[in-house]
């Protein structure tokens, strides 16, 4: 007959007991043996009752099922039903039987507290969860675009066409945009042909690298979406798990969702799609509509263009402000002088005894370029926009004052608050131990989109466009093999862009600023992106902290970079916690008047020092703490200068250094 245990349970923890019992009655002198088939350690009998036994599961024991087994041995005549030897009903005949009973447990793994007393705990803090706004598609787009009309992609694009001029019209039949693309232009001066090219190929460049085509047409989103780098935008959104192809469809529904599109998608004039902040200005202008730019002088002539609210341009004027500040402008405009044969200023050329014979290739550009000089802006034309936008001026000490309309005093102070603001965030946000508060981020965003937005009309979309064409264009000219052979660069300097080194020898020849203009391109660069993230942001509607929290995080390198660089060219830590509350607002041409005056001041002392002369007693100087503290160099006095007019050149430049507006202009009279 079989023998039936009973558990006091079905399962045990490791580390827990659990009792077995023999349903049937057996008499107790019998021999009884447990066991837990495939353990070494038994169950142990209770000394009183053998048939009742309990197993003490090991902490180590591992996890599943185990069978319990118990052998009975009986004797010959033994009843195991009963004691009484007169039922013979179940008595025992043969002289010897063993009955064995089987039954399955499973042991758990045992809920233990995290550590006890005694233990050895590794404790790790994770830094507080950030979970993707709609608003990053927007971020992403426009790293995308600023990046597409990089000097690296513009040479690229430039290269073929100047090497082949019939590139530029077969490329022109290809591109299919919704904006317009210019038509035929021409300078009345002859043998200007090649220059005209490169004016026309940057222009082209522009419309078609620059700006977000805004439309729910599944197509139009799915190439914006295939040119962003995914791998550099996982890292910024704190993604690592999903796959490419899942990680883009993520962003491509932030983007419709951001921009209220239709999931369906549409197309035409009727498209709802469109950025949120010009949407809300869209709202504000009830039944005007929307025309296409070609159909001006036509009926519908008052109205919306829709190129503008559909494809608008992702440019800044501070990336034009920061690369003239970096003499990019006047080095070109030096070069164009020697090949004049004009002397600069009053005093010592230093490009009067460089020969013009490396720049005979370039001879033809060189002309255009000279011949579009009334065509182009001017140091002071720039410097009244940079007024209307920021209310900042690279205009030297000495130079005319300007006489602007529309000025943004507040802009400095709210943008360098709003990077300071970041710096502390960005402290708080790496101390695991600390929840970063978003809100004073929030706050100084609101504030500089408001400056940006006041300032946002008349000339916003067209001096900017024009300013980057020029600029680009000098980038390129001085990018040229001839232009290197003409000024001697630093060859072993890993300068990021062609172009630089030329820039950089010019400085030093002209005795401008020592920073090197690679700061100044990345200031430029940063800046664009940063303050064109905060324009085109609907920021006066969000009042949720996460999401500029997330704007802080996104843009950490481009923050962290322009302030970096703002202290190299400066002096001025943007990002040093305060207690006083108190923001830097000098206008960075005064900063860098002051570091130039203070370098001219020790190239002066170090030229009057002569082993010639004389023997100096000094006398004892005074302990530390009775020296004055001077914290800047004297500025210059005037008579440093002798015989220097004013000029409306940049900030780096001595007051008398050329770029002046041309007679017969507006603003030089």
């Amino acid at each position: 007959m079989a023998v039936t245990i009973e558990p006091s349970s079905a399962s045990v923890e490791q580390g827990g007991r659990i009792a077995f019992a023999v349903k049937e009655q057996f008499p107790s002198e019998l021999p009884v043996e447990w066991e837990v088939l495939g353990v070494q350690a038994s169950p142990v009998k209770d000394r009183r009752n053998p048939f009742r036994a309990w197993w003490n599961v090991s902490p180590e024991q591992s996890p599943g099922d185990y069978v319990i087994r118990v052998v009975i041995t009986l004797k010959p005549g033994q009843n195991i039903s009963t004691t009484d030897p007169n039922d013979r009903a179940n008595v025992v005949t043969a002289v010897k039987e063993v009955e064995v009973g089987e039954i399955t447990v499973r042991v758990l793994p045992a809920v233990r507290p995290p550590f006890s007393s005694g233990d050895n705990v590794q404790v790790q803090l994770n830094p507080t969860a950030a979970f993707p706004e709609d608003d990053q598609a927007l971020w992403s787009l426009i790293r995308n675009s600023t990046d597409r009309i990089s000097f690296e992609e513009y040479d690229a694009w430039l290269e073929p066409i100047m090497c082949n001029p019939g590139l530029l019209d077969t490329a022109l039949d290809k591109i299919a945009l919704p904006r317009e693309m210019p038509g035929p232009r021409a300078l009345p001066f002859p043998g200007v042909d090649a220059y005209q090219l490169l004016k026309r190929a940057t222009e082209v460049f522009l419309l078609v690298q620059s700006g977000v085509f805004v439309s729910s047409d599944k197509e139009t989103i799915q190439r914006l979406i295939n040119r962003l780098d995914v791998r550099e935008e996982r890292e910024r959104y704190g993604e690592r798990v999903l796959p490419d192809d899942p990680f883009k469809q993520a962003i491509m529904n932030r983007w419709r969702k951001y921009i209220n599109a239709d999931p369906r998608g549409s197309s035409g004039r009727n498209d709802p799609a469109v950025l949120p902040y010009l949407g809300v200005i869209q709202r504000n202008l009830p039944g005007v509509l929307l025309k296409a730019s070609h159909n001006f002088g036509a009926d519908d002539c008052y109205g919306i263009l829709e190129d503008k609210l559909r494809y608008p341009f992702l440019l800044e004027l501070i990336w034009s402000y920061w690369h003239e500040e970096g003499m990019l402008c006047s080095s070109l405009d030096a070069v164009a002088r020697r090949f004049q044969n004009l002397r600069g200023a009053l005093g010592p050329d230093p490009l009067a005894q460089l020969e013009t014979d490396p720049l005979r290739a370039l001879s033809q550009l060189l002309w255009g370029y000279v011949q579009d000089e009334q065509h182009r802006l001017t140091a002071v034309r720039r410097a009244y926009e940079y007024d209307h936008h920021y209310g900042i001026t690279q205009l030297p000490l000495g130079a005319p004052a300007l006489r602007p309309a529309d000025s943004r005093p507040r802009f400095l102070e709210a943008f360098h608050t709003l990077l300071n603001l970041t710096a502390v965030f960005f402290r708080e946000d790496d101390d695991t131990t600390v929840l970063a508060d978003g809100f004073p981020v929030l706050n100084a965003l609101k504030d500089v989109h408001l400056l940006l937005t006041e300032g946002q009309h008349n000339q916003y979309g067209d001096l900017p466009w024009t300013a980057r064409q020029e600029m680009l264009i000098q980038e390129w000219l001085l990018s040229r093999p001839e232009m290197r052979e003409f000024l001697p660069t630093r060859t072993m300097v890993a300068y990021p862009e062609r172009w630089m080194g030329q820039v950089d020898c010019m400085k030093r020849l002209q005795g401008w600023s020592a920073d090197s203009v690679i700061h100044f391109r990345d200031l430029g660069r940063f800046g664009e992106q940063l303050l064109l993230s905060v324009r085109f942001g609907n920021w006066n509607d969000v009042i949720d902290r996460s999401q500029a929290a997330q704007w802080a995080r996104y843009w950490r390198t481009e923050i962290q970079g322009y302030v970096h660089a703002y202290r190299s060219v400066t002096g001025v830590d943007l990002g040093v916690e305060r207690t006083d509350a108190r923001i830097d607002v000098t206008m960075p041409a005064v900063h860098l008047r002051r570091r130039l005056a203070g370098q001219s001041g020790r190239k002066a002392m170090a030229g009057a020092t002569s082993a010639t002369a004389p023997p100096v007693a000094y006398a004892p100087r005074a302990p530390l703490a009775q020296q004055p503290v001077r914290q800047l160099p004297p500025a210059q006095p005037r008579a440093a200068f002798p015989g220097r007019p004013p000029s409306g050149a940049p900030a780096q430049l001595p007051p008398g250094a050329p770029g002046r507006p041309l007679p017969g202009r507006p603003e030089g009279r």
